[in-house]
């Protein structure tokens, strides 16, 4: 597993300049999702980054003993961000799109390491083309970080086993750290490294085992306490998740490709390609399936299976199909590629459009904030309904009206105050409404009577004090002007 490959991998001779077998996968990754970055504007769970990033450090600690622990330090490493950047959607999203870009570069590296100058440069642009690449290369949350440290880890421990030191051993455990503060689930990706620890210390010294479990200690040191935290989240965090069915199974590969089409080439090419492979299949197989099947068992039990979760395997999917592809001359290989990123072009656009799911059910938070910013007098108020939604209708609304939004006349204690994703709103809305004439009311969903969509004493509050004096329709939203 950890010897070098031939040098002539596959029919047709080598790829020239084999050092630079990162360049071209790693420019298409970059070109391909900084396209089109700032269109879809930010859905829920980038509202949820936007909000969190542009909190004090000491607001973030709050944040992450309530909710969404997992998360805070990335969210932490946003808050630098944005300070330096600023809080634009392409701002907001352009650290995933270096990290995708990074992450194919090293894809190619680690599929030329294992199998091959050619099955590394075919990894890494297949890679490049996949709708799901795209999708978390332009989106403002972890995932395209944990999959660039997942492929870097696993790089760096392939070279800590063909050459063991203590700084290489040194380098895969900031990177295994690193993995582990990015996203606790990729840590199943150890599982596979073990299994390529045990099978090269058949072949070489005993102390590889050894020293693999040191490195290991300092991201055991940082994560536990996320862990320790998290757990006792997890209701809250996912209580919108059920447990993981046999269907969720086989929809995966679509799901975190973006495209059940382009998912299900991906998983035949991989397939041959890890037949092809054998024993240098045992990493990169390992790290496409103990992952997900190691997550499954925990959905059996506990709801934990989302599938972007495991976007961190793609990559070594990548690289079995790209072993695949490099057993025919170039030219027809390059052919696949491109014929799956033509088969991708459809959700490509989609998601250029939308980050919702599915790409019907898109929430126009730009939308409803343009109504109240064109139509709001001074004085005016808003009220959300339902405020505590994973819609986050006013995060929403407040990034895209910044400084221009309406009073929000029920919050009591704000997010960032409350440590929480949700503000707290006023016990007695009929008190906290009195002496407002205007009210803008932001409901979820099409409702042609918005005022009855309100339930409990906001909503009897409304009714009573209110009447509508115009109703606008937006794509998962509802915009009423109310009058006394």
């Amino acid at each position: 597993m950890t010897a070098p490959p031939p040098a002539g991998d596959a029919p047709g001779g080598p790829v020239r300049a084999p050092r630079l077998v990162w360049v071209g996968p790693t420019l298409a990754t970059l070109a391909v999702v900084l396209t089109g970055i700032g269109h879809a504007q930010p859905w829920r769970d980038e509202l949820a980054t936007w909000s969190a990033a542009t909190r004090s450090p000491g607001d973030l600690v709050r944040l992450a003993g309530t909710i969404d622990a997992a998360t805070g330090p990335y969210y932490l490493f946003m808050h630098a961000w944005v300070a330096l950047a600023g809080d634009s959607v392409a701002a907001l999203r352009l650290p995933a799109a270096l990290a995708m870009a990074a992450t194919a570069g090293l894809t190619a590296v680690l599929g030329q390491r294992l199998a091959g100058t050619r099955a590394g440069l075919v990894a890494g642009l297949l890679l490049a083309v996949l709708p799901g690449t795209s999708r978390y290369g332009q989106e403002a949350r972890p995932y395209a970080l944990a999959a660039f440290f997942a492929v870097l880890a696993t790089l760096l421990l392939v070279e800590a086993l063909a050459r063991p030191g203590w700084p290489r051993w040194a380098a895969y455990a900031a990177a295994v750290a690193a993995l582990g503060l990015t996203h606790l689930v990729a840590l199943t990706l150890l599982a596979a490294h073990a299994v390529a620890v045990l099978a090269a210390h058949r072949e070489g010294p005993p102390s590889r085992p050894l020293r693999w479990a040191l490195a290991l200690v300092p991201a055991a040191l940082l994560v536990t306490p996320l862990v320790l935290l998290a757990r006792g989240q997890r209701s809250r965090q996912l209580d919108w998740v059920d447990t993981v069915r046999l269907t969720d199974l086989t929809a995966l590969p679509g799901g975190v490709a973006q495209s059940g089409v382009v998912g299900g080439l991906l998983v035949g090419l991989a397939a041959l390609g890890a037949a092809g492979l054998g024993r240098r299949a045992l990493l990169p197989g390992c790290a496409v399936l103990l992952p997900v099947l190691l997550l499954f068992a925990a959905g059996a039990v506990v709801p934990l299976w989302v599938s972007r979760y495991l976007f961190f395997v793609v990559p070594f999917g990548c690289l079995l199909a790209g072993a695949a592809l490099a057993a025919v001359p170039l030219p027809p290989a390059l052919a696949v590629v491109a014929l799956a990123g033509l088969l991708g072009l459809p959700d490509q656009a989609a998601l250029r459009r939308t980050h919702e799911w599915p790409r019907s059910a898109a929430v126009d938070y730009r939308g409803a904030a343009r109504v109240v910013a064109d139509g709001q007098r001074p004085g005016d108020a808003v009220v959300y309904s339902p405020r505590e939604s994973w819609l986050f209708l006013d995060l929403g609304l407040g990034y895209h009206l910044g400084d221009r939004r309406p009073r929000d006349v029920l919050a009591t204690e704000d997010q960032a105050r409350r440590g929480d994703l949700w503000a707290a709103e006023c016990g007695q809305p009929a008190e906290c409404l009195a002496g407002t004439q205007r009210v803008w009311l932001v409901v979820a969903g099409r409702r042609d009577d918005p005022l009855a969509a309100v339930p409990g004493a906001k909503g009897d509050a409304l009714r009573a004090g209110y009447t509508v004096e115009r109703v606008w329709q937006r794509p998962g939203l509802t915009v009423a002007l109310l009058t006394r």
